[in-house]
C-alpha cells in the first residue's frame, strides 16, 4: 500500500473496476485520491465476463487499460430466441459498426487497471477509508458504507439467481452471442477467447429454489442441460470452470449524494443501482456513472471544491434518469418473458418478429445498447455519417 502524506481530496471506497477507473480519471485532475482496496480473497477462479459497449471501450482505451486479444472478443452478431419460435437477430455489419459489444475477461481487465493505478503517484492505495473532502462509494450491491451512511434502497427481488460458468464448445463461436428465453429461465452464451475461439461465458438465470440443484449437479448433468437449452447452436458444451451464483434484483438507492458529519459523499456503480443481467448493461452503467462524475468535477468553477453540491446533484439527476430507462427496459423484458401461457407466448413471438423487421427502430435500440445514443430513430450519430451507410463488417 502507498503511504499517505497529505489530506485526501477524494476517498473512493471500492476497489473494483468502477473504483479503479474513477481513481485514474480523477488523478488526471491532479487531485489527491485514496482508493480503498479490500484484501485479495482466497485463490478462486474468476468466471466473470462483461459485455462492454463502445462508450465503455473508448473510456478504457483513453486510460490505456483496454485488454488485448484473446482477453477481449468482439461480438459480430447476436441472436435472441424465445421458446416457441420468435427471434431477433443483430448484425454488426448491417449496423455498420466494428462490433455490437466486446466480451472482456474480468481478471485481465482488473490486472490492467491495477497496473495503471500502481504507476499513478496521485493515487494512494488504502486498507481502510480515510477522511476526505468527498467520499465516493462504489463497493457494489452489498455496500457496507452505503448502509453506514443511512442510504435506503428501493429493492425488488426477482426470486431468481444467476449461475455463471465458462464453457468449452464443440464448435467455434464465430463471435456470435446468443440468448434463449423461456418462462422458467434465461440462458446467455457470450463468445470468449478471441475471434477464432470456442470458449463461452455462460450466464443462466433460473428460479432461486433451483440454485442448489444446479450448483451441485454433476458436471455431465449440467452440460446436458445447457447443451439442450442452447439447441445445439455451439455443439456439445463442456464445463471449463467452477460454477458461481448470485441473487438477482432490481435496486436503486433513494439518494445518490449528500453529506455526513460535514463531509460530502456520492454513490456510483452497483452501490447506486442494480439491474437484471439479461441486457448485459451492469458495468456499462457503472462506467458511465464515474465518467460523468469525473466530468462534473473537471468542469466545476475554479472556486468550487470537489464537494460542490450543485455538481453532485447534476450528476445524480442525470444518472438516475439514464439508469431508470435501463431498469424499466430490463425489468419489462424480464416480466414479459417470465409469463407462462399460450396467449403470452403468442404475444411475445408476434412482438419479436415485428421488432426484428422494424428497421430504424431496431437499429436505434441496438445503438442505444452500444452506447451510440441518438435522440430518436433515424438521427445520425457522430460515429455514423452518411458515408458510413455501407456495411464495414466486424473487426
Amino acid at each position: 500500500m502507498q503511504a499517505m502524506a497529505r489530506t485526501l481530496d477524494i476517498c473512493i471506497r471500492g476497489g473494483g473496476i468502477v473504483g479503479h477507473v474513477l481513481a485514474l480519471l480523477l488523478a488526471r485532475e491532479r487531485l489527491r485520491v485514496g482508493l480503498v482496496v479490500a484484501p485479495a480473497p482466497l485463490a478462486q477462479a474468476d468466471v466473470r465476463a462483461y459485455a462492454l459497449n463502445q462508450r465503455a471501450r473508448s473510456l478504457l482505451e483513453d486510460l490505456r487499460c483496454w485488454p488485448e486479444a484473446p482477453d477481449v472478443t468482439p461480438v459480430a452478431a447476436m441472436h435472441v430466441k424465445e421458446a416457441g419460435g420468435g427471434a431477433v437477430h443483430f448484425d454488426a455489419s448491417v449496423l455498420a459498426v466494428p462490433a455490437l459489444a466486446w466480451i472482456v475477461d474480468v481478471p485481465a481487465l482488473e490486472a490492467r487497471l491495477a497496473q495503471a493505478v500502481r504507476f499513478q503517484p496521485q493515487i494512494s492505495l488504502l486498507e481502510a477509508p480515510l477522511d476526505a473532502t468527498l467520499t465516493v462509494i462504489c463497493e457494489g450491491r452489498g455496500s457496507v458504507s452505503r448502509q453506514q451512511f443511512g442510504v435506503e434502497q428501493d429493492v425488488m427481488s426477482y426470486a431468481q439467481c444467476a449461475i455463471a460458468a465458462r464453457l468449452s464448445a464443440e464448435l467455434p463461436h464465430q463471435q456470435v452471442a446468443c440468448q434463449w428465453f423461456t418462462p422458467q429461465d434465461i440462458l446467455g452464451l457470450l463468445p470468449m477467447g478471441g475471434e477464432g475461439g470456442n470458449l463461452l461465458a455462460a450466464v443462466w438465470s433460473i428460479p432461486s429454489d433451483q440454485k442448489t440443484q444446479w450448483l451441485e449437479a454433476s458436471q455431465e448433468m449440467f452440460e446436458d442441460r445447457l447443451s439442450t437449452a442452447s439447441e445445439g447452436r455451439f455443439g456439445r458444451l463442456r464445463l471449463a470452470s467452477a460454477r458461481r451464483a448470485w441473487p438477482l434484483q432490481l435496486a436503486t438507492a433513494q439518494q445518490w449524494s449528500g453529506t455526513r458529519d460535514g463531509r460530502a459523499w456520492v454513490l456510483a456503480g452497483d452501490a447506486a443501482h442494480a439491474v437484471h443481467p439479461l441486457a448485459g448493461q451492469g458495468l456499462n452503467l457503472g462506467l458511465a456513472d464515474v465518467q460523468l462524475l469525473a466530468s462534473e468535477i473537471h468542469g466545476r468553477d475554479y472556486w468550487r471544491g470537489v464537494d460542490d453540491p450543485k455538481g453532485l446533484r447534476r450528476y445524480e439527476r442525470a444518472r438516475k434518469a439514464d439508469v431508470a430507462l435501463m431498469s424499466t427496459a430490463t425489468d419489462g423484458l424480464q416480466q414479459l418473458f417470465g409469463r407462462a401461457g399460450g396467449g403470452w407466448q403468442s404475444v411475445r413471438n408476434w412482438g419479436l418478429r415485428g421488432f426484428d423487421n422494424s428497421g430504424l427502430i431496431k437499429a436505434w435500440v441496438a445503438r442505444q445498447a452500444m452506447g451510440l445514443a441518438k435522440s430518436k430513430p433515424g438521427d445520425k450519430t457522430p460515429e455514423q455519417p452518411d458515408s458510413a451507410a455501407q456495411p464495414t463488417g466486424p473487426a
